[in-house]
C-alpha cells in the first residue's frame, strides 16, 4: 500500500496558497497555457494493484487518492501512469453536474466547466487536469468523478479489459456474475459472500491483458446494492440509504466492517454465469451461447484506438474459453447452492 508521505516533495516555506498564486502569476507571464504550472507534490498509489503518480499543487488532491486507494496494495510491476492535477484558487465552481465525457482515438475529455476538466491520453497513460478550489474541497465529487475516472481509464487501456460482472470465488474456482442491470448481480454476490464465498466485486471487474491465466481485479472494500435488497436481506433494513456520488439511491456496505466477509482484490475465472431471474421455480444451469455472451460483454468495449479495442476483444475471447452458462433462479439461497454444486462438480 502507498504511502503518499514518503513520496511528496514538500511545499515552499510559504504554504500552499502562495505557491500555487506564485505559480499562476507566473503561468499568466511567461506560460499562457500553464505547461509549466508548478505542481510540487507527488504522491504514488496503487488502484487495482496498478501504479499511478500523481502531481499536483494541493494537499487535499493528494488525502482525496490516499483516502480512494488505502486499501490497495502494489501487486502489478508495470510502469506508472500520470495524472497532473492543478488546482486553481482564484475560481469557484459550485453544485457542478457530473462531467460530460468525449473522446476521439487516443484522447477523452471530461468536462464539468470551464475551470474543472481533465484530458486523458490513452497511449501514453497521461493525464492533465485543471479544478476550482471548491470542487477539490468536495472530496466524494473529486474522488469519483476525476481521481478514478482518470486513473482507471488509463490503466484500463493500458492493461485491463473491463467486464460488466460482479465476481466471486469458491474453493479456489473464480465466477462472473454477468448480466443485464436488474438481473441481481450485486445480491447474488453478496449472497454468496455470506455463505463463506469470497468476494471480489460486486459490479465491475476488469481482466488482465496478455497473462497466462484468466484473472480480473476488482474493488472488494465497497459493495453497493439497490434499495430492493432490504427485501432480500433483513439485516440491512437498518442501513442507511443514501444518494452515491453518481445520483443511484443504494446501500453501501464497507466490506471492512464485515469481517466475516472473506474478499480478494482478484481471482482467476473458472465459470462466467449469465443471470436469469424467474417468478418463481428450482434454479437450473444450463449452457450458454458463446456467441451471445460475446456480443454482450463487448457492449462496454467503446473507447480508445483500434489497437486497444482489438486487444481488449482478444482478451475476451480468451475469458471464453472458460465455461458458460445460464443460471435461472427465483431465489437466492437456492441459486447459491446450485452455484456451490456446480464448484463442487468441478472440483
Amino acid at each position: 500500500m502507498a504511502d503518499p508521505t514518503t513520496d511528496k516533495t514538500a511545499l515552499d516555506a510559504g504554504g500552499p496558497c502562495e505557491v500555487a498564486l506564485a505559480a499562476e502569476a507566473s503561468s499568466t507571464q511567461h506560460d499562457p497555457i500553464g505547461c509549466d504550472f508548478n505542481l510540487p507534490l507527488k504522491g504514488v498509489f496503487h488502484p487495482l494493484g496498478f501504479p499511478a503518480e500523481i502531481a499536483t499543487n494541493s494537499a487535499d488532491v493528494l488525502a482525496a487518492a490516499e483516502e480512494n486507494w488505502k486499501s490497495f496494495e502494489k501487486v502489478f510491476a508495470v510502469p506508472a501512469v500520470h495524472l497532473r492535477i492543478a488546482m486553481l484558487k482564484d475560481h469557484a465552481s459550485q453544485c457542478l453536474p457530473p462531467p460530460t465525457c468525449r473522446g476521439q482515438r487516443n484522447l477523452v475529455m471530461f468536462v464539468a466547466s470551464s475551470h474543472d476538466f481533465a484530458v486523458c491520453d490513452l497511449t501514453t497513460g497521461f493525464a492533465s487536469c485543471w479544478l476550482s478550489a471548491s470542487t477539490v474541497a468536495n472530496g466524494a465529487y473529486l474522488r469519483y468523478h476525476f481521481l478514478d475516472a482518470m486513473a482507471l481509464l488509463l490503466i484500463e487501456a493500458l492493461y485491463l479489459t473491463p467486464v460488466h460482472a460482479a465476481c466471486v470465488a469458491f474453493h479456489g474456482r473464480g465466477l462472473l456474475l454477468c448480466g443485464d442491470s436488474g438481473a441481481g448481480k450485486s445480491s447474488l454476490a453478496f449472497a454468496c459472500a455470506r455463505r463463506g464465498w469470497t468476494f471480489v466485486s460486486d459490479d465491475a471487474n476488469f481482466l488482465v491483458r496478455g497473462g497466462e491465466r484468466r484473472v480480473v481485479v476488482g474493488n472488494p472494500y465497497h459493495l453497493h446494492l439497490r434499495e430492493s435488497a432490504t427485501g432480500l436481506f433483513a439485516d440491512l433494513k437498518s442501513h442507511r440509504l443514501a444518494p452515491r456520488i453518481n445520483g443511484e439511491i443504494a446501500i453501501e456496505l464497507r466490506t471492512a466492517n464485515m469481517p466475516e466477509i472473506l474478499t480478494s482484490p482478484q481471482s482467476p475465472i473458472d465459470f462466467l454465469v449469465f443471470l436469469s431471474r424467474q417468478p418463481s421455480g428450482p434454479p437450473s444451469l444450463r449452457a450458454f451461447s458463446k456467441e451471445r455472451a460475446s456480443a454482450c460483454l463487448e457492449q462496454v468495449i467503446c473507447y480508445g484506438e483500434q489497437h486497444i479495442r482489438d486487444a481488449q476483444k482478444s482478451s475476451l475471447r480468451d475469458l471464453l474459453c472458460a465455461e458458460v452458462l445460464e443460471l435461472r433462479y427465483s431465489d437466492l439461497d437456492s441459486a447459491v447452492g446450485c452455484l456451490e454444486g456446480l464448484v463442487r462438480a468441478d472440483g
